[in-house]
């Protein structure tokens, strides 16, 4: 079984079992309903927060950044400058070094320190959930670099190569690292998601406008990229209902724990809600796949009205 499909499976037996997360069948029609009539805009590739420049720095930008695409339990505690969230925050500071210096190398990435990316990042090391957060991404570009330097004699282009345009089979290869290895337990289930793993593939297909190192056969295979936005705004959408005791955590901005079964039910949720929308809307004449909805339902909950209310917060490396 592909690793796209073992995620689709997992997270359709998850919502199945549920107890503190269900999926709305009105919701899902009356959302289908909605999308189907709607254009779905073209997502473009933002160069105000990403860095562009020749195919391999803009390869190695984009590789890089979804290594420590991540942290979003931590946001609250960073410095953010006006405007900007914390992923856009993080993406800038990527972006300034890229603009200013190149790539780092993969020697250089095995190296790293939390010193240097909390200077690039301006971030104060002192607090403590930002010096957790800093040491997570430093590990994770050390993994990053070593492994390139191991399995792909330090290129960038390696891994795309091997894949072969297969977004699936490039998932699969970046997951041979910790921080990719997105899998889950829950009532005797391994539940895996590859959120960060399969983004990588989206995103360099945005990044090339699906040729060079962004072209891939197989995007359709791709499932939602399960974090905690497109859940929240499913639910804000009517889509998905939660508990009141876990609504009530929530709203009262609680963290829910790495792995708990609330925080399995969100994910998995999300995941399976969306090929459900993704079949309605197919049915109502529409086109569209999970990794179209996910950008459009990701776009929709940078509006204003999504994020006055709180989503679910989880310190982990996946999300």
């Amino acid at each position: 079984m592909s690793p796209c499909e073992r995620v689709r499976r997992a997270a359709a037996e998850v919502s199945r079992r549920a107890r503190f997360v269900r999926i709305d069948p009105a919701g899902v029609a009356a959302l289908a309903e909605r999308l189907a009539r709607e254009a779905s805009p073209t997502p473009d590739y933002d160069t105000a927060h990403h860095h562009r420049g020749s195919p391999a720095s803009t390869l190695a930008f984009n590789v890089t950044l979804d290594s420590i695409n991540f942290g979003s339990g931590y946001f609250p505690y960073l410095r953010k400058p006006p405007g900007l969230s914390g992923y856009f925050t993080v993406a800038t500071g990527i972006k300034r070094r890229f603009d200013e210096k190149g790539p780092w190398s993969a020697t250089e990435l095995g190296a790293i320190e939390a010193n240097e990316l909390a200077a690039l990042l301006g971030q104060d090391l002192t607090v403590p959930e930002v010096r957790e957060l800093i040491d997570l991404f430093a590990e994770a570009l050390r993994d990053l670099g070593e492994w390139l330097a191991r399995r792909f004699a330090g290129r960038f282009e390696g891994p795309v190569e091997e894949a072969a345009r297969s977004a699936e089979r490039l998932a699969g290869l970046l997951t041979e690292m910790p921080f990719y290895r997105d899998v889950e337990r829950y009532d005797g289930l391994e539940v895996p998601f590859y959120k960060r793993a399969q983004i990588v593939a989206s995103d360099l297909a945005l990044a090339f406008g699906g040729k060079g190192f962004g072209e891939f056969r197989d995007l359709d295979r791709l499932t939602i990229f399960a974090d905690n936005l497109v859940p929240h705004v499913l639910r804000c959408e009517g889509v998905l209902v939660y508990a009141p005791a876990l609504l009530a955590r929530i709203d009262a901005e609680d963290l829910l724990a790495a792995g708990s079964p609330e925080e399995v039910e969100i994910r998995a949720g999300g995941v399976h809600a969306t090929e459900l929308l993704v079949a309605a809307i197919r049915a109502r004449g529409g086109r569209t796949c999970a990794r179209d909805l996910d950008q459009l339902l990701w776009t929709r909950g940078q509006d204003p009205r999504i994020k006055a209310h709180p989503r679910h917060r989880t310190r982990c490396v996946y999300y």
